[in-house]
C-alpha cells in the first residue's frame, strides 16, 4: 500500500506540473511577421526551457482565478542575452506568482536576433514587445484587463527589451492602424541590461542585438538611460550590487536618469 501511495503522490505531482504549463499559447502575429525572412523554423528548447533560434514569437497567457482578477496585466520578458529565452525561471514561474496575486501575465517569447531570419535583427525583439502591448490592449476586454494598468517586466536582456518598449512607444515599428498608445503604464526591471555604451554594456547582449561594431547612433538608440524623458513610464528596479554578469551601474544610471526627469 505504501508503494501505491508513493506512486499516487508522484503521479499527482507530475499532473500538477503539467497543468501548470497547460496555458494558452497564441501567435504574436496573425499575419506576416514584420521584418521576417521566409525561413524554416529552427527553434530549439532544452530540458530547462531555454529556447533558442526563436523566429515565430508567441504569448503564453496566464490568467488568475476569477475571484482574484484585479484588471492588471504584465508582459513578462525573460532574459537570455538576446541569444536564447529563459522561458521557465524568468517566464512561466514568474507568471504563476503574478497569478497568485490576481495579475494576468503574458510570457513573451520574442524573436532571437539573427541575420538569417530578419531583415534587421536589431529591431525584431522591439517589434515583438510593441506587438505584445498592441495585442493585449486590443483584446483587453476579452481578458478582463484595464488598459491603464498594463506593464512590462523584464529580466536581464528582457529588461533591456522592456526599457526599449518604454523608450520608443511613440515610434511604432509595427502596423498600428488604430494608432493605439503603446506606452507601458509601468515597468518592473530585474537585473536589467540598460546601456549599450562602452563603459556599461553587457557586451554579449549588445553584440547579439546590434553587432560587435555598432555605430554611435545605434548605441544611443538602445541605451535606455539616454532615452529617458518626462513621458518615460515609472519603474521598479531590482538589481544586486555584486552582479557579475550585468553591472549594477546599469540600474544606477537608469535610476538617476529617471530622477532627473522626475
Amino acid at each position: 500500500m505504501k508503494a501505491i501511495a508513493r506512486l499516487l503522490v508522484i503521479f499527482l505531482m507530475l499532473l500538477v506540473n503539467e497543468l501548470a504549463f497547460a496555458q494558452q499559447v497564441i501567435p504574436l502575429y496573425t499575419g506576416k511577421i514584420p521584418g521576417a525572412k521566409e525561413t524554416p523554423d529552427k527553434e530549439s528548447e532544452n530540458a530547462a526551457h531555454f529556447v533558442g533560434k526563436v523566429s515565430r514569437p508567441t504569448l503564453t497567457i496566464y490568467q488568475p482565478a476569477p475571484g482574484l482578477v484585479k484588471g492588471v496585466a504584465v508582459i513578462v520578458c525573460p532574459g537570455g542575452g538576446y541569444m536564447m529565452v529563459n522561458m521557465k525561471l524568468e517566464g512561466y514561474d514568474v507568471a504563476q506568482q503574478l497569478n497568485a496575486i490576481g495579475i494576468t501575465a503574458f510570457v513573451l517569447k520574442y524573436r532571437i536576433p539573427d541575420d538569417s531570419t530578419m531583415v534587421d535583427k536589431s529591431m525584431g525583439p522591439l517589434q515583438d514587445g510593441q506587438q505584445a502591448m498592441l495585442l493585449i490592449k486590443t483584446r483587453a476586454k476579452e481578458w478582463n484587463i484595464d488598459t491603464t494598468k498594463i506593464g512590462m517586466m523584464g529580466f536581464s536582456a528582457g529588461g533591456h527589451l522592456a526599457v526599449s518598449v518604454g523608450a520608443h512607444f511613440n515610434k511604432p515599428l509595427i502596423d498600428n492602424p488604430s494608432n493605439i498608445n503603446l506606452r507601458p503604464n509601468f515597468m518592473i526591471l530585474v537585473y536589467p541590461v540598460i546601456s549599450f555604451t562602452d563603459s556599461l554594456a553587457q557586451k554579449n547582449s549588445r553584440g547579439a542585438l546590434i553587432g560587435k561594431t555598432p555605430d554611435a547612433k545605434e548605441i544611443n538608440y538602445f541605451s535606455g538611460e539616454l532615452q529617458v524623458n518626462a513621458n518615460t513610464p515609472p519603474a521598479f528596479i531590482l538589481h544586486a550590487g555584486d552582479d557579475g554578469v550585468v553591472s549594477v551601474k546599469n540600474s544606477v544610471q537608469y535610476y538617476l536618469a529617471l530622477q532627473r526627469n522626475k
